[in-house]
């Protein structure tokens, strides 16, 4: 099963719970107000409405806020998506594909705005604190935009880094994004995120 790349970034609810930690919002708030750039790994996972696994890929990711990252998936297949700013580009290397969309119809309330957008995250989501898991504080968000993908997206985060990230959407399915260890702030070269359709590759507006 290819990598549904756009379910991730276009992807990329419920009453409070009893005695929730305040300090959860605030150490996803100071997540995204201090990591003007950063880069890790990642591991994500999909299960299916059942609860069955049926895709896991792997890859590494690199951001400079605002609007400009990098997420390469290595497997099961090769596919790279970056933001320049303006737009973004899913790079298909099997296809020999490449789709350019406006970041700004990429981001909005997607997921990966929490990851790559502006540190205004109030305008976009409705945060609740869950209850923690030891160390682990934990993060309801709730975009306020219906015609999303995702209904919710439950963030994990210790000492306001970013753990993990588990994204629900309105069939059932769950896709859960396990992250190493984030290095942040990183410093990148001026043309990092920059993106080149290659020869010989079909390119595809929308």
């Amino acid at each position: 099963m290819r990598v549904d790349s756009f379910r991730l970034i276009m992807l990329i609810t419920f009453l409070m719970p009893f005695q929730a930690p305040a300090g959860a919002i605030e150490e996803l708030q100071n997540f995204v107000g201090q990591s003007v750039s950063g880069q890790s790994t990642f591991v994500q996972r999909v299960y299916d409405s059942a609860g069955e696994l049926v895709q896991v890929s792997s890859g590494d990711l690199k951001f400079s806020r605002p609007g400009k990252f990098k997420w390469h998936y290595f497997e099961p297949y090769e596919q790279l998506l970056v933001g320049d700013g303006d737009f973004l580009w899913v790079y298909d290397l099997d296809l020999m594909q490449v789709t350019r969309v406006s970041l700004d119809l990429a981001l909005g309330s997607s997921p990966a705005a929490l990851l790559y957008g502006s540190e205004d995250i109030d305008s976009y989501f409705g945060l609740e604190a869950l209850e923690s898991e030891g160390e682990l504080v934990r993060v309801r968000v709730i975009p306020y935009e219906e015609s999303g993908l995702f209904e919710r997206i439950e963030i994990g985060l210790v000492a306001s880094m970013v753990q993990n990230m588990t994204l629900y959407d309105y069939f059932g399915q769950k896709t859960v994004i396990e992250f190493g260890q984030f290095s942040i702030p990183s410093n990148f070269d001026e043309n990092e995120f920059e993106f080149e359709v290659p020869e010989n590759v079909d390119l595809v507006t929308q």
